[in-house]
């Protein structure tokens, strides 16, 4: 199986095979959304009570993930866009406020996205493996969208942007969010699955399946070499 026939929902399981996607670096921009310290860091597992400890479990095969295939992959494809000057964006979420009033209401719900990053605090940087370089630009959301809670849209427009290869995290919420308003808005989004995770795996794939082919293209990082002839 090859990228063209995986992650297929029922709405697209008798399409024919698609072409490669004219991806010319020049209209073509890399987006890493959300890799950002505060979903990396860990507690100590022996200080933590029974409970939490299966809960830190839990979480321990998104953390393999992230570092063993996610980020090295990232790694790889930011090494590549950059090494032929093509176009490179960051969105991370964080609020302008201390006290946080200014995030979206999804951000201040309770539960696991009720997150408070000030935008001037280590939990809401970029992991220093990924770290913006020279004038790469960074948008700071306090939405699930990156499209939606910042100006990417007005700058990917001014740089002549026509396709948008989205990697990060969460593959089922800002991920899918972001790749959702930039189809919406009619650029051609591709998703590098080995660049990508969600709290499951199963999650993950899901979502890959939910988006691809109707809001995006899913593929691999070895495909968009082959396809973008990168080094």
């Amino acid at each position: 199986m090859t990228w063209k026939t995986a992650y297929r929902s029922l709405y697209y399981e008798t399409m024919t095979e698609p072409d490669d996607p004219e991806l010319l670096p020049e209209q073509t921009a890399l987006l890493v959304i959300d890799v950002q310290n505060t979903y990396l860091t860990r507690a100590d597992r022996s200080t933590l009570s029974p409970a939490e400890q299966a809960h830190f479990d839990r979480w321990t095969p998104f953390h393999e993930r992230m570092h063993g295939t996610v980020i090295p992959n990232i790694a790889r494809v930011l090494a590549a866009f950059r090494r032929r000057s093509i176009e490179v964006f960051f969105a991370r979420i964080a609020c302008q406020t201390r006290d946080g009033r200014d995030r979206s209401l999804s951000q201040k719900l309770p539960g696991f996205n009720n997150l408070l990053l000030p935008k001037d605090t280590t939990p809401s940087f970029i992991v220093d493996a990924l770290a913006p370089q020279d004038d790469e630009i960074v948008v700071t959301k306090t939405t699930d969208s990156a499209l939606t809670g910042t100006n990417l849209r007005l700058l990917l427009h001014n740089v002549g942007i026509r396709n948008v290869v989205c990697v990060g995290i969460f593959t089922d919420q800002c991920v899918s969010s972001t790749v959702r308003s930039l189809a919406d808005e009619s650029f051609r989004v591709v998703v590098l699955d080995d660049c990508c995770a969600a709290a499951t795996d199963e999650l993950h794939r899901k979502e890959l399946e939910i988006i691809n082919n109707i809001y995006c293209t899913v593929m691999g990082v070895d495909d968009i070499a082959k396809i973008m002839n990168l080094p």
